[in-house]
C-alpha cells in the first residue's frame, strides 16, 4: 500500500478562501475581502495555487430560495471576476461542484471536538444566544440544526482539501482557522502527517460598517438597502446613499472617533480605503484633507471617490454578467471545478490510503 505524502515536506504555497452566494457583494465584503484576494492574486509566485470558492453548502445553514440561490452564485461569481479575479491564474468554482467537500467533511467530523464546536460563535449569533448553556431553552434548541452546529468542520474540509497553507480571512473569522488547525492536528496525530496546517492572513481593512446604522457591520441581511453601496450601483445610487448616511450633529470639523462619532468615522474610512494607493499614509491624513468641509460636502467627497473607484468594477460586472447571456460565466465555473476537482482528488487519496479506506 503506498504511504501517505509527509504534509508539511512537500507543500507549495496555497491560498484558499470562499464567500457565500449573497448575490452582488456590497463595500464591506469588497474591502474586507475581495480587494484583497485580488492583491493576493497579483502578488503571487507563478507556482503559488489559488483557489477563490463560493461556499454555497455553506448557504444552506439557513433556508434558501433554490431560484434565488441559483442566481446569487452566478451573481457572485462576475462579482469574483470583476474585482480582478483571473480564471486563468484562479480556480474559481462552486463549492457544490466539488462532492469531496461533503465526503471530507465526514472523515473529519470523526475528529472534531463537540467541545470545541460548541464555544464557536457563529452558530451562537445565528440563532441569538449568549452561550452554550442557552440552549437549555427548548425554543434555543429548535433553532439549532446540526449543519451550523458543524459548519466549522466542513469549513476545515474546504481548506486543506486542497492543502491550503494560507487562508485570507477577516478578524471575525480568525476563530475558524484556528479550529481548522486543531481538527487537521487531531486527523494528523492518529493517521500521520497528511493534511497541511493553515496559517491566517489577516485582511489589513477594518470591516465596514452600515451606512444606516453605523454601530453594526453593513450587511445584506439589513431590509433597509440605503444602508450598504453594492460594487454595482450607479453613481447616482453611490450618491444617494452617501447623502443618506447616518452622520451626527456634532459642532465643527470631520473628527476621527468610532465612539462618538460613528458614522463619521465610518466614511472617514470608506474614504481612506477607496482612495487611491498612496493619497494618505493614515486616517490622521484622511481627517486633516476633510478640515473646513461640512458634513454634506464630506459625504459628497465620499461619494465621488466612491464612484470613481467603482466605476471599472461596475462595468467589469456588468460585462462578466450579461456576456453570452451567462452562459461565460457558466464555462468559467465549470472549468474551475474540474481544476478543483482535481487537486482534491490527491487529497481524498492520501486521507483514504492513510485511515485504511484505499
Amino acid at each position: 500500500m503506498l504511504q501517505p505524502r509527509p504534509a508539511a515536506a512537500i507543500r507549495r504555497r496555497t491560498i484558499f478562501s470562499g464567500i457565500q452566494p449573497t448575490g452582488i457583494p456590497h463595500l464591506g465584503n469588497y474591502l474586507g475581502a475581495l480587494q484583497q484576494w485580488a492583491k493576493i492574486q497579483n502578488e503571487s509566485a507563478l507556482d503559488a495555487t489559488l483557489l477563490f470558492c463560493i461556499v454555497d453548502l455553506h448557504a444552506i445553514t439557513v433556508p434558501q430560495d433554490p431560484v434565488a440561490l441559483r442566481e446569487s452564485r452566478r451573481q457572485m461569481l462576475a462579482s469574483l471576476m470583476a474585482v480582478g479575479l483571473d480564471p486563468q491564474r484562479s480556480i474559481l468554482f462552486y463549492q457544490s461542484s466539488v462532492p469531496a467537500h461533503a465526503e471530507l467533511m465526514w472523515i473529519l467530523s470523526c475528529q472534531a471536538s463537540v467541545g470545541y464546536l460548541s464555544r464557536m460563535t457563529q452558530w451562537k449569533s445565528k440563532i441569538g444566544v449568549a452561550d452554550s448553556a442557552s440552549l437549555s431553552d427548548p425554543a434555543s434548541r429548535k433553532k439549532l440544526k446540526l449543519g451550523l452546529f458543524s459548519y466549522p468542520v466542513l469549513q476545515t474540509a474546504d481548506i486543506v482539501l486542497y492543502g491550503a497553507t494560507h487562508v485570507p480571512v477577516g478578524a471575525d473569522q480568525a476563530q475558524h482557522i484556528e479550529f481548522a488547525r486543531e481538527c487537521a492536528n487531531s486527523f494528523n496525530h492518529v493517521y500521520g502527517p497528511v493534511l497541511a496546517l493553515p496559517q491566517t492572513i489577516l485582511s489589513p481593512a477594518k470591516r465596514v460598517m452600515s451606512l444606516a446604522k453605523p454601530s453594526a457591520k453593513m450587511s445584506k441581511s439589513d431590509p433597509d438597502p440605503k444602508s450598504r453601496i453594492l460594487i454595482s450601483d450607479s453613481p447616482e445610487t453611490i450618491s444617494a446613499k452617501l447623502r443618506a448616511a447616518l452622520t451626527d450633529s456634532v459642532p465643527g470639523d470631520v473628527s476621527y472617533d468610532t465612539a462618538a462619532r460613528p458614522g463619521v468615522s465610518n466614511l472617514l474610512e470608506i474614504l481612506w480605503h477607496l482612495s487611491p494607493e498612496g493619497t494618505y499614509e493614515g486616517i490622521e491624513d484622511v481627517v486633516k484633507d476633510c478640515q473646513g468641509l461640512s458634513l454634506r460636502a464630506f459625504k459628497e467627497k465620499v461619494a465621488g471617490v466612491a464612484e470613481v473607484h467603482l466605476r471599472p468594477i461596475r462595468k467589469s460586472y456588468e460585462e462578466a454578467y450579461k456576456k453570452e447571456e451567462g452562459r461565460a460565466l457558466d464555462e468559467v465555473e465549470k472549468n474551475g471545478a474540474e481544476r478543483a476537482r482535481a487537486v482534491a482528488a490527491k487529497t481524498m487519496v492520501d486521507v483514504k490510503q492513510a485511515m485504511g479506506l484505499a
